[in-house]
């Protein structure tokens, strides 16, 4: 990675530092983004916190296969990195993080069960870069999704570059 780590969000009082990371998974054969549905409506990126000693892309594609069941990578990269600062309304917590994206392409679609967190409210959906733009664009006020429009710019551009444009 050449580019350097840019910063996003608000600083908020008593963040808790809990560094992870996300995928922008891709099925190339229907030309759809991975991504969960909240309750609220919210689309989201699989993404979670990385255990001390774990492998960064390890833990990615972990927590993408224990929230979403997708399994079947053809094609994994890290594409992106960031310091993020964000509210996590699921736990109630304000936090910062260094976050690091990976490109994951599909080879198929089959998933596995999943193993979803009490906090976790969401299931699996399909959606194209437009959809997931408006919804975030919905959703956003408080910035808390700029460092996800950022890895999903990049993940994109990536796909162009890789010939899947």
């Amino acid at each position: 990675m050449t580019d350097a780590i840019r910063e996003f969000g608000t600083p908020r009082e008593d963040e808790e530092r809990r560094d992870g990371g996300c995928a922008v998974v891709y099925d190339p054969t229907a030309k759809q983004y991975a991504v969960g549905r909240r309750g609220d409506g919210l689309l989201i990126f699989f993404s979670g916190g990385v255990e001390a000693g774990e492998d960064i892309i390890d833990g990615i594609l972990r927590e993408v296969r224990e929230e979403s069941g997708l399994h079947d990578f053809a094609h994994v990269e890290q594409i992106a990195e960031a310091m993020t600062h964000y509210r996590n309304e699921a736990k109630g917590v304000n936090r910062v993080a260094h976050a690091t994206c990976l490109l994951a392409i599909l080879a198929s679609r089959g998933t596995l069960p999943t193993k979803l967190e009490a906090h976790e409210d969401f299931a699996l959906e399909w959606a194209s870069p437009e959809e997931i733009r408006a919804n975030w664009a919905e959703h956003n006020g408080a910035h808390d999704l700029d460092h996800w429009l950022y890895f999903l710019e990049r993940g994109v551009a990536r796909l162009g570059e890789l010939g899947y444009a």
